[in-house]
């Protein structure tokens, strides 16, 4: 099957480069009969037969059971799978880069790009939503990417989005340097009914309207108010929601404040 030179050094090596050649085109497509021709063949040098024979093959050999280790991730069907990340110590990557308080616009920005780009990227998201340092990825009730596995969701989502917030950087900050990598950790949750999705989806909103009242309210008393962050912190110590919405009404300082959410959705 293979064809051989011996005649000299030279005749040797064009003989292998082609024998191997063959046995690359033979992989290529999933065959490998002519294996121990290729073994066989005399041109072949003795440190590449090697390669093929013994117990360094690590396919189909005694090394194959460690992928017995592996956990089965796979996700239930017929749930809508949901990636949440949340970023990482961003109290401190805030501060390092002087987001302005309480809420940054060029920092929201940011967040609503990246996710659009994990979106681009994976056709299967129906709806994403964005609050603050964090965002919700919602895959299809029937998407079959990654074979549904968990793992795969979560560590593509948050690389994709990691790595597009440091590509965009400059698009909403300008000259303004990014001090050090921004990280990301995420979660995978299963939710198998419409309510139980729209209820995860109002929990979240619910969230960002408590955070961003406490957060505006809090920050206006700072910055317009004269406060201390201790006198400030202490004046909304136990307030109800009701109670800081009727602080801000009676006090000239304190203005309505917009809810700093993002929601993104697909055609589909």
């Amino acid at each position: 099957m293979f064809e051989t030179s011996a005649d000299s050094e030279e005749g040797n090596h064009g003989s292998f480069s082609s024998t191997l050649f063959k046995f690359g085109i033979l992989m290529l497509f999933g065959s490998t009969s002519g294996l121990g021709g290729f073994l066989r063949c005399p041109a072949v040098p003795a440190s590449v037969r090697h390669l093929f024979t013994g117990s360094s093959i690590m396919a189909k050999s005694k090394f194959e059971y460690v992928r017995n280790f592996e956990i089965d991730d796979t996700c239930l069907h017929n749930c809508y799978i949901v990636v949440r990340l949340d970023g990482r110590n961003f109290h401190k990557f805030a501060e390092m880069h002087k987001f302005i308080k309480p809420n940054d616009d060029r920092a929201l920005g940011l967040m609503s790009r990246s996710a659009r780009s994990v979106m681009e990227e994976l056709d299967d998201i129906i709806i994403a939503y964005g609050q603050s340092d964090e965002f919700s990825f919602v895959f299809k009730r029937t998407t079959t990417w990654f074979k549904r596995r968990a793992s795969k969701f979560m560590t593509h989502v948050a690389s994709q989005f990691s790595s597009s917030y440091v590509f965009y950087w400059k698009e909403f900050f300008g000259e303004q340097p990014l001090l050090y990598p921004p990280g990301f950790d995420g979660r995978v949750v299963l939710y198998p009914s419409d309510r139980n999705l729209k209820d995860y989806l109002s929990w979240r909103q619910a969230d960002c309207h408590i955070n961003n009242l406490y957060n505006t309210t809090f920050w206006t008393l700072v910055q317009k108010g004269g406060l201390s962050t201790a006198q400030a912190e202490g004046r909304l110590k136990n307030l109800t929601s009701t109670t800081t919405m009727n602080l801000q009404s009676t006090r000239k300082a304190l203005p309505s404040f917009g809810k700093r959410e993002r929601k993104l959705s697909s055609n589909t």
